[in-house]
């Protein structure tokens, strides 16, 4: 809906896409390149991932296999641990570290992380702010209504600050999976190098969607001071 309303304050939005156009590029070529690469010790992601949570004592995470591609995740709320069939059935370097990272989240949750139960405490504010917050701006645009297009810009204020809370997350879940690995031993030290590189390839989407939703909420903010 916000691609409605072409105007000047477009051009906010343009480096933070080509910022997200950029990133979507690297993770898919990084992941590519290390899925081709067997890691040394020879087990597949999904038994990385279970020796992983019972080395700390996560007996209770479920784990199972998705469709998709790159779909993988930790669900806090059923204590699963979901892995595409790509990442649980690899060999490679990618798919451990992308197991490993999922591990990691699960650990956060045990540990009661802060950032970590932050995200998940303010989950339904983002999915109303990410799904209401535009249409209800705009339409108080067109009706000239600033206490509709306050209001858009408060709902969109919480999706941003998801997106600000996931960073810290997913860059501690990166760091845990890198540790686990090299420390058990899953990978050998120059493959933790290659594992560093996917990682950081997958933090990159995060800063770009980041990125995107601040330049969102610049625009409306120029927008609504254009109308008083």
């Amino acid at each position: 809906m916000p691609f409605l309303f072409f105007d000047s304050t477009m051009i906010l939005l343009i480096p933070a896409a080509i910022l997200a156009i950029w990133a979507q590029m690297r993770v898919k070529s990084t992941f590519r390149k290390y899925a081709k690469v067997p890691a040394a010790y020879g087990m597949t992601g999904a038994e990385v991932a279970r020796k992983l949570l019972e080395a700390k004592g996560l007996f209770h995470v479920k784990l199972e296999s998705v469709p998709g591609q790159l779909s993988d995740h930790y669900d806090p709320r059923s204590k699963t641990l979901r892995l595409s069939s790509d990442i649980a059935n690899g060999r490679s370097v990618a798919a451990l570290s992308v197991a490993a990272h999922e591990v990691g989240h699960a650990i956060q949750d045990d540990l009661a992380y802060a950032s970590f139960k932050l995200r998940q405490s303010i989950v339904p504010v983002a999915n109303i702010g990410s799904q209401a917050s535009l249409p209800v701006f705009f339409i108080g645009m067109l009706m000239s209504s600033p206490k509709l297009m306050d209001l858009g810009i408060i709902l969109f204020s919480g999706a941003v600050l998801f997106q600000l809370i996931t960073l810290p997350v997913e860059f501690n879940a990166s760091s845990r999976a890198l540790v686990l690995l090299e420390e058990r031993g899953y990978l050998m030290q120059q493959e933790v190098g290659h594992a560093k590189k996917v990682l950081s390839a997958a933090a990159l989407t995060y800063v770009a969607a980041t990125a995107m939703a601040l330049m969102h909420l610049i625009r409306l903010l120029v927008l609504r001071d254009s109308r008083d």
